[in-house]
């Protein structure tokens, strides 16, 4: 997502900086930093007067360890960094995610409903976004839903394998981004003068998990799902909730592909 992000800045005339621990991974025409943000001191040296900033780190690993270090602790040292240099960033965007929300019966939530994460990678993201309400620039959060697209096709390649199974019960409602649209969301808040504070990033169209396996098995030819059994039974059911994204749309954000349907189909094209 930084990358497709940079690459449109680049394309739009903007002087792009990129900070990475391996910096040789960005795209052509981004300015490189290589620093890392679990070390501080890496930060003494950023480039002066920027405008503003997007924050979208990714945790190392998957234990509540790396999730603190990447969004709590990493988010926290660049604030701190820029503060001491006395920088005056426009505004920070923080990369979060829908996971802060814990409703569990298919309920309707936006950016006014409750966040009550059970797992860990909720509660550090939430706890985050809390360092960007407090941090003395203007910041807005982003909560993205389950992102999918180029180098994201697990769910696509586990239909086209005929491995894919659902659980039995009521409707389970997934929620969902291209890839690219997040790129395109980022740019948009970036250059919008007053941006709110949160948005949801979804598209337009939640789903039941049933319903998009069934598509991706007739758009491939692929057997159709089949419910779980024995070991394949997850324990719990896990969040279910219906993410509505009208903010995004009122702030006057076209999406590329306003459902699962049209960004999937992009994929299948691809590899035919």
């Amino acid at each position: 997502m930084g990358n497709a992000l940079a690459e449109r800045l680049v394309a739009a005339k903007h002087d792009v900086w990129g900070l990475r621990r391996r910096p040789a991974h960005l795209p052509e025409g981004v300015n490189r930093i290589e620093a890392d943000l679990a070390v501080g001191a890496s930060l003494r040296d950023l480039p002066g007067a920027l405008d503003k900033v997007v924050y979208c780190a990714g945790p190392g690993g998957p234990d509540d360890a790396h999730y603190r270090t990447a969004y709590v602790e990493g988010l926290s040292r660049l604030v701190e960094a820029l503060e001491q240099q006395a920088q005056r960033p426009q505004r920070i965007i923080f990369v979060s995610s829908t996971s802060v929300f814990a409703q569990t019966n298919g309920a309707w939530v936006d950016e006014s409903s409750a966040t009550e994460p059970r797992a860990h990678g909720g509660l550090r993201l939430l706890e985050a976004e809390d360092v960007l309400r407090h941090a003395p620039f203007p910041g807005t959060v982003v909560r993205f839903a389950g992102i999918y697209g180029p180098r994201r096709t697990r769910l696509l390649e586990r239909v086209r394998a005929s491995q894919a199974v659902y659980q039995a019960g009521p409707p389970r409602y997934t929620n969902r981004i291209h890839r690219d649209d997040c790129a395109g969301v980022l740019h948009h808040l970036l250059d919008l003068e007053a941006p709110e504070d949160l948005y949801l990033g979804v598209d337009s169209e939640p789903a039941e998990e049933l319903e998009v396996m069934k598509w991706l098995a007739g758009s491939l030819g692929a057997h159709p799902p089949r419910p779980a059994h024995g070991d394949e039974r997850k324990r719990g059911r896990g969040s279910n909730k219906r993410c509505r994204n009208q903010r995004l749309l009122d702030s006057g954000y076209a999406f590329q592909y306003p459902s699962f349907r049209e960004g999937y189909m992009g994929l299948i094209r691809e590899l035919s």
